[in-house]
């Protein structure tokens, strides 16, 4: 199954949780409605016990009771709802994490953030900020976000001290494996769903304790001590029906996640190309006294999201959210008897910061990234850079949420080749801020003279630092900026909202100061921005708004038309391109034109993207396919097109892994 099979049988597993959560809703107003009536029922007899007998079906009394237990319900699920728009930083914020400074001198938190910082690089993501646990020493993690762009990792203190560098590899490469399969997104709709639900024990519990403050005297009437006895009968029901809200919400996490955690557990390992790792990490669970668990009070809304079984051994085990622990170790290990070794804290050293296993593959692509590294700035929209490499559209199309161990050996190679001091920089807030304005210095005086002029209005601080960081900047290839653009984006986003108006206008007026936009800068501003933007922003994203690419025709050609223009300089091989990625659309030959150089460009690229981000999964990869196909007509792809063509993939939220020369072949 590809990346936009798993996001299309993400969205049909919501439908699946819709009906469960329609289910679980009728029955509770069922049990709700019962429960008063039968209360109503046992009052009456009590305060007139030789009067008529009363029936438990009464229409006013149902109407209520279900337009009441349905408005707590669905304000209940409105208001965590709201609560999570914010992305995955609410739910970290909610278990009591903090987040991890970018720039941390703690070796166990450098050695997690390094492990990430490779993952997103090698998968194409959003290099997402990385939360911890501190006061659990449970072995568990959970990536939680509404999409890439504002996820968050989170780790337990235990995980971080208790797992070598391998296991820890396989555990982040069991949450990227959700966080590129849509599952945050559903996990956080179903933790908003199932809020109301588990209100009704929280009413429960308010009710009784307006009983405990009601007090009587023994002149008190019988239908006073009737109505206290029967507030107090409700206030137990509820409690009870509150405690059916949490079995339905077990059996409908139970439902939608246990399967995928298996679907992670082997995607981890098609990642790192390491069982030993994950399935290191969950023998350590069964070792260790503390196992998974973890102690917050919130850990049930959130136990569908962790790693591994968050919660207690209960009776609601046969409903857990994570299959048994030996059953996932047996899967990844056949030869696994039942044995879990003494755990004990591990002692990283700096040689954890890189990937030693894989030195033979990084020193290979350290070498291509050595050899590339004479490539410039990106041209102008009309003329293709020299550097080029062979490209298969199909295969960078399936790459698309499915880094492969050369990925991940590439991201770690580009990793260690940056010089220490940019490094050091990007993971510092004024460092990655200066290491984005020095990626947009222009070489030409003149336009160089404005932008420094721009820089020098936010203070002396800003520019030393944008001049201390240029002559590294200037030392990176072509094919390494856009990654460590994605690098500066954890310690960007400690930045304030002030802070970061400022930033943001600060690069437009930096790009714009030479009047021309580069591929490079018009790339650097769509991805940065769109990924801060999902920081800052206080909406949910957009969902699904078009489910057919009939009317989105008209964006394809737009998009195609730049592709083609910006892959080719002869008019003709332009028509070519455009062609063969129209005719992958479906379209047939004559029935839409390749638009001028004039008539397409940035704004066009701007507009359609915006409107393809609403479409369907499907349809995204329809789209995405013949935009592939455009780039790579000629048979193979400069780094200008790679880096437009993954800038489009990321929009989409399709995250697309680096082209590597090593997969398609040098062209000679």
């Amino acid at each position: 199954m590809n990346f936009f099979q798993t996001q299309e049988a993400a969205r049909r597993k919501t439908s699946l949780l819709i009906l469960y959560f329609l289910i679980a809703v009728a029955l509770i107003v069922a049990a709700v409605y019962l429960a008063v009536a039968t209360i109503l029922l046992a009052a009456q007899a009590r305060t007139a016990p030789h009067g008529p007998p009363g029936s438990l079906w009464n229409p006013q009394l149902f109407v209520g009771v279900t337009a009441g237990t349905l408005l707590l319900i669905f304000l209940g699920s409105l208001y965590k709802i709201n609560e999570l728009r914010s992305g995955g930083e609410a739910v970290a914020l909610s278990l009591g994490a903090r987040p991890i400074n970018p720039n941390t001198t703690d070796l166990d938190e450098r050695v997690v953030l390094n492990v990430v910082e490779e993952m997103a690089i090698a998968s194409g993501t959003p290099v997402p900020p990385v939360y911890v646990l501190d006061k659990e020493q449970g072995i568990n993690a959970f990536a939680a976000g509404n999409s890439p762009r504002d996820a968050v990792v989170t780790v337990t203190r235990g995980t971080m001290e208790t797992l070598t560098r391998d296991e820890l590899q396989g555990v982040v490469g069991h949450e990227f494996s959700h966080l590129l399969n849509g599952d945050m997104s559903l996990d956080l709709r179903l933790m908003g769903a199932l809020n109301g639900i588990l209100l009704i024990a929280l009413l429960g519990y308010g009710v009784l304790r307006s009983v405990q403050f009601s007090g009587g005297s023994n002149d008190e009437n019988k239908n006073t001590g009737a109505i206290i006895i029967a507030l107090f009968a409700l206030g137990l029901s509820l409690i009870a029906i509150g405690y059916v809200g949490v079995f339905f919400g077990r059996l409908i996490k139970s439902a939608v996640s246990r399967q995928r955690e298996y679907l992670a557990d082997a995607s981890s390992v098609q990642f790192t190309r390491n069982p030993g790792g994950i399935c290191g990490a969950l023998k350590k669970i069964g070792g260790l006294a503390k196992g998974s668990r973890i102690d917050n009070a919130n850990a049930e809304a959130a136990s569908h999201m962790f790693f591994a079984n968050a919660l207690r051994a209960s009776l609601f085990e046969a409903l857990a959210t994570h299959p048994p622990l030996e059953d996932r170790i047996k899967r990844l290990d056949p030869n696994f008897d039942g044995t879990y070794p003494d755990v004990t804290r591990v002692q990283h050293t700096a040689r954890d910061l890189v990937r030693a296993q894989l030195a033979a593959s990084k020193e290979q692509h350290a070498v291509s990234i050595q050899a590339r590294a004479a490539a410039g700035r990106a041209p102008l929209v009309g003329a293709a850079a020299a550097a080029a490499i062979g490209f298969q559209p199909a295969a960078a199309v399936a790459s698309v949420g499915s880094p492969s161990l050369e990925h991940a050996a590439y991201a770690s190679a580009l990793v260690e080749s940056l010089p220490d001091g940019l490094r050091d920089a990007i993971r510092d807030p004024l460092g990655a801020v200066a290491t984005v304005y020095a990626l947009l210095i222009n070489a030409e005086p003149g336009p160089q003279r404005i932008q420094v002029a721009c820089l020098a209005e936010q203070g002396s601080a800003v520019l030393q630092e944008v001049q201390r960081v240029l002559p590294l900047v200037r030392g990176l290839s072509a094919e390494m900026r856009l990654p460590v653009v994605s690098m500066t984006v954890p310690a960007i986003a400690h930045l304030s909202a002030a802070q970061y108006d400022v930033f943001r206008q600060t690069v437009r007026r930096l790009v714009e100061a030479d009047q021309t936009i580069t591929l490079f800068e018009y790339a650097l501003q769509r991805m940065l921005l769109g990924h801060l933007a999902a920081r800052f922003r206080t909406s949910p994203p957009p969902g699904v708004k078009f489910n057919s690419l009939a009317p989105l025709i008209p964006d394809c050609v737009g998009l195609l038309s730049t592709l083609a223009h910006v892959g080719q300089s002869d008019e003709a091989e332009a028509e070519t391109a455009f062609a063969a990625g129209i005719r992958t659309l479906g379209i047939p030959d004559g029935k839409v034109a390749l638009l001028s150089i004039e008539q397409s460009g940035y704004k066009v690229v701007d507009a359609a993207l915006d409107r393809l981000a609403l479409a369907s999964p499907e349809v995204k990869g329809r789209a995405l396919e013949a935009f592939a196909v455009c780039v790579g007509a000629d048979g193979q792809v400069t780094i200008d097109e790679a880096e437009l063509l993954r800038m489009i993939a990321d929009s989409l939220d399709c995250p697309m892994p680096p082209i590597l020369a090593g997969h398609v072949g040098h062209v000679g």
